[in-house]
């Protein structure tokens, strides 16, 4: 079940969403101080194209200070709005009952882009 719905998921818009994800990674790599940045929406960019079946968990070691540091650079630099929009765009889905188990996965995004670091996707 999950393969059909990651299919369904690329085909309505999964493809698109994780292309985006990657572009601005490559950006954010261009300069040193985005790499930490970059790897982050590498993880999203993952969890994008093939959201069904996977869980994300926080690490055991969250990374401390430095992890919350980073959380918050993020949220301030841009992680409020991917998590609006995968919010916006999971409340438009859950509208119909078709859209429900899309509007999950979004809702799951819109969590991880909110703070990715200290998180591992399996």
């Amino acid at each position: 079940m999950n393969i059909l719905m990651n299919i369904l998921w690329i085909i309505f818009g999964g493809l698109f969403v994780c292309l985006e994800y990657v572009v601005s990674s490559f950006l954010l790599m261009i300069t040193i101080i985005g790499i930490p940045f970059g790897l982050q929406t590498l993880k999203l960019a993952m969890l994008a194209l093939f959201p069904f079946g996977v869980k994300v968990q926080s690490t055991p070691s969250d990374g401390g200070c430095l992890s919350v540091f980073m959380n918050l650079l993020w949220i301030l630099l841009g992680g409020i709005w991917i998590a609006l929009t995968h919010l916006l765009f999971g409340a438009l889905l859950c509208i119909t009952v078709i859209g429900i188990p899309f509007g999950m996965q979004h809702f799951k995004l819109a969590g991880l882009a909110l703070t990715p670091f200290g998180k591992t996707i399996s």
